[in-house]
């Protein structure tokens, strides 16, 4: 087994680091104190081609592997985690299950959008439906040529951006998880709204926001999976998204050692750089160590998955130990800076927020390792209600 990057491979690596480095990360503080969407950015990414990467060129894509998309993310996601996320948005989740389970309509339709940078969004949370997915309430009833929606989301990343959004919805009344399909809605939509905006900790430069469903009219050719199995086939297309959002993630944890590196070396106490205590060079390493493991789980799921979908055990694997190691190397890295690294003049109180949100969006780590669990232990997640 090769682990050596494609001369390919190294060569874009470079070339985003480079542009990243340069381009986004000096107002990545900026989007995240202002709350403002990055539309300058993401200009910048459809121009270099780091939207729809992985789609395939007969619908304007470069028809990339996965891999090499979670190679850019890290890289934006060192400079700016709000724009890494746009990345992940425009290859892989929505766009997984388009390239996935789309009719050719819908792949020419929606998949030239996602290259050009608009975000489609993934609308599956509900004020009573987190981790427990299969309870969401939102109802797609079939009226002639056209589905009904009512109901309502939260959280949902880009709501009031987003140009598309695929809504999970029970139809039919049926019960758990095969009663649940998912469908486009487009925004603009008569009968569908976009609620309030929702406070976050991090990441403030997209908006995670409400959306309300009152008899929202649909045409019936913007279904894309049927209920019966449908939720089984939208969850395999979220694998995607998981295994990106964990990379960012990845980049954001990164960025942190990388500072706290550089700043360990240039702090003197006691009469000398404090990277020549011991204690603070194994946390280093530990934090270094940690990072490396996830970078190769992240990229083992990557490969295993190809031009096609990850693996579910191996995306919830890498998912849940890259965003608990993100969450501890971010919070080491502030402790290395000291009272600086709690200020706002430096940039890990940011890194450190950002880091936070990955443990829960996607998939808790809890509800994830209970799938490693049950995997291994050969049982079904347990729906009992008590």
């Amino acid at each position: 087994m090769s682990f050596k990057l494609t001369e390919e491979q190294e060569m874009l690596v470079k070339t985003v680091r480079d542009f990243a480095q340069k381009e986004l990360k000096p107002k990545a503080a900026y989007w995240d104190e202002h709350e403002e969407y990055p539309h300058e950015n993401v200009k910048k990414l459809v121009e270099l081609g780091l939207t729809g990467m992985t789609i395939p060129p007969e619908y304007g894509g470069e028809g990339r592997p996965l891999i090499d998309a979670l190679l850019v993310v890290e890289e934006v996601a060192k400079a700016c985690g709000t724009t890494a996320r746009i990345v992940v948005e425009t290859n892989m989740g929505v766009v997984g299950a388009l390239m996935n389970h789309g009719t050719e309509a819908q792949k020419k339709k929606y998949l030239p959008m996602a290259r050009n940078g608009e975000k489609p969004a993934i609308a599956i949370t509900e004020p009573d439906a987190g981790s427990a997915a299969t309870e969401l309430r939102t109802r797609a009833e079939k009226k002639g040529s056209n589905y009904v929606l009512n109901g309502s989301k939260c959280f949902i990343t880009g709501g009031g951006i987003s140009k598309i959004y695929l809504v999970f919805a029970r139809f039919e009344d049926i019960p758990g998880a095969k009663g649940i399909g998912g469908i486009f809605v487009e925004d603009g939509t008569p009968g569908f709204k976009i609620g309030k905006r929702e406070p976050m900790m991090g990441l403030r430069g997209i908006p995670e926001t409400q959306l309300f469903f009152e008899d929202c009219v649909v045409p019936e050719e913007n279904l894309l999976v049927a209920h019966g199995d449908g939720f089984k086939k939208l969850m395999t297309a979220y694998n995607g998204q998981r295994l990106g959002a964990a990379t960012v993630a990845l980049g954001i944890a990164q960025s942190a050692l990388d500072e706290a590196v550089a700043y360990t070396k240039e702090r003197k106490q006691f009469g000398r750089p404090i990277c020549e205590f011991q204690g603070l060079q194994w946390m280093l390493a530990d934090m270094h160590t940690k990072l490396e493991a996830a970078r190769l789980l992240l990229h083992r799921a990557a490969h295993n998955a190809g031009y096609g979908l990850p693996d579910h055990m191996e995306a919830a694997v890498a998912k849940a130990f890259t965003t608990e190691a993100a969450v501890q190397v971010t919070n080491d890295a502030l402790q290395l800076f000291g009272g600086y690294g709690y200020s706002r003049e430096y940039p890990l109180e940011r890194l450190v927020r950002e880091a936070r949100m990955f443990t829960i969006g996607g998939g808790t780590v809890q509800m994830l390792k209970t799938v490693i669990a049950s995997k291994l232990l050969g049982m079904k997640i347990s729906q009992r209600k008590d």
